[in-house]
């Protein structure tokens, strides 16, 4: 149990809620890591797919056909959602007037979390809710001829404080909100299915790459056959913990559409002093993780999305999260693209506040930091 409020609009609500709301990044060194608390961890020298890596591999990660992607998350959707799946509110519709605001600078991917697609765990998506989410995408995607968007279920494999596969909801239930989601989308090839957003304190990560792989195949199964989508790995999606972590485990996720390309590891890595993105200040460009990272990703011919990261307008983040942006653009043949955190409902006020000022001007970090590093 944490207290972090990165992502929530006021310090009442903070204090009253004993779990961080919204966003992640929470990759603290005194948390249980899934790791830890998984039966077995999977070595990575004995997974059969990096047995299998070869240089065709490494070839064909580098020939993916998104091209490298920059852009923004635009959160609103997901206020009030909780570590533990739980949530308190309905959330905030995002201002749709940003997505050409970011596009007209370069941005060409924006990610959109939810949380209340359901109303019952198992159930039919709320046509209302549906409705109101859709018209956000369709003005995200409207905003450039190639632009993408995440559809980011933003529940840390939770529900109500249960794991999915693991005690809460079942393998079938998340597959069939995956599957009614990709069956409205299937014919739209810029749409990117984000399977969930930074599972943390996971009891059993074979576990959870069978949940991972139930998602992918009733994605395929509707049609929904051209798109990509981002497999998250373990302690709140961190980009350190993959290798050693979840990875080994989800490289044995397949696509019933063949290859292995458009199934790519989603990654979060904040800059601040504990990794958990609530800071102004950052400490670190993590650039070594990230070369880590790069390494395993060819190794084992495979491709990665940061979709999460992020700082304050200060000269601290402004510094570091130019060079991380650039490291990760100047690898983009490993970390095909990034979404930094956050504009969308959030005020000008939020400490990692990318959204536009009124009078149409932007924050620092996004002059000084995204901006450059952008396609």
């Amino acid at each position: 149990m944490v207290n972090v409020c990165r992502n929530i609009r006021s310090p009442e609500t903070c204090t009253k809620f004993p779990y961080a709301l919204q966003g992640g990044g929470l990759e603290y060194t005194t948390t249980t890591s899934s790791a830890t608390a998984s039966s077995s961890v999977k070595s990575t020298t004995t997974s059969s797919s990096v047995a299998a890596a070869s240089s065709s591999a490494t070839s064909s990660a580098s020939s993916s056909s998104l091209g490298f992607r920059g852009g923004v998350n635009t959160a609103g959707y997901d206020f009030s959602v909780y570590t533990d799946g739980s949530f308190s509110g309905t959330g905030v519709t995002p201002p749709s007037s940003q997505y050409a605001h970011f596009a007209n600078q370069g941005a060409n991917v924006f990610r959109i979390p939810w949380q209340l697609m359901t109303p019952t765990v198992g159930g039919t998506i709320d046509s209302t809710f549906f409705a109101e989410y859709d018209a956000t995408v369709q003005a995200a995607l409207a905003s450039g001829d190639d632009v993408y968007v995440i559809l980011d279920l933003h529940n840390y494999a939770r529900w109500n404080g249960a794991v999915v596969g693991q005690g809460g909801p079942t393998n079938d239930e998340f597959a069939s909100l995956w599957s009614q989601l990709a069956t409205k989308y299937a014919s739209n090839d810029r749409i990117i299915f984000g399977l969930m957003n930074e599972p943390h304190d996971l009891s059993s990560l074979s576990d959870w790459a069978d949940s991972v792989q139930a998602a992918v195949t009733a994605i395929r199964q509707v049609g929904a056959t051209s798109q990509y989508m981002l497999l998250p790995g373990s302690s709140y999606s961190s980009a350190g913990t993959l290798p050693t972590e979840a990875g080994p485990y989800l490289l044995d996720v397949t696509d019933p559409s063949g290859g292995s390309d458009k199934l790519l590891f989603d990654v979060h890595k904040y800059l601040d002093s504990d990794g958990s993105g609530t800071s102004t200040e950052c400490v670190t460009d993590n650039v070594d993780v990230l070369t880590t990272l790069v390494g395993w990703l060819k190794t084992n011919g495979r491709q990665a999305f940061l979709s999460e990261t992020g700082g304050g307008s200060t000269a601290s983040c402004e510094s570091y999260l130019k060079s991380e942006l650039a490291y990760v653009k100047s690898n983009s043949d490993y970390i095909v693209g990034f979404t930094a955190w956050a504009a969308g409902a959030f005020d000008t006020t939020y400490a990692l506040t990318i959204t536009p000022n009124s009078d149409g001007s932007d924050q620092a970090i996004w002059t000084d930091a995204i901006l450059p590093n952008l396609p």
